[in-house]
């Protein structure tokens, strides 16, 4: 499938077919991790779960940092 680079605005971008969207359960606001690779570019939406689980764990090491350092002796 090819697509097209685009001027938006002040950026560039590119316009994901409607079909590829659903199929990878996608849609308008979703945030996607985009990776490249030896010319190649990937684009993986983003786990939701795992974002929020990492906010977390970073406030709780921020809470817990003087106990963690502790515990890593």
């Amino acid at each position: 499938m090819n697509v097209t680079v685009r001027k938006i605005g002040n950026s560039e971008g590119i316009i994901i077919p409607k079909e590829v969207l659903e199929r990878l359960g996608v849609k308008a606001g979703d945030e996607l991790t985009l990776t490249e690779d030896n010319g190649q570019l990937t684009l993986v939406p983003q786990n939701a779960d795992l974002a929020e689980q990492l906010r977390a764990a970073s406030i709780g090491m921020g809470k817990y940092r003087v106990a963690l350092r502790e515990l890593a002796k």
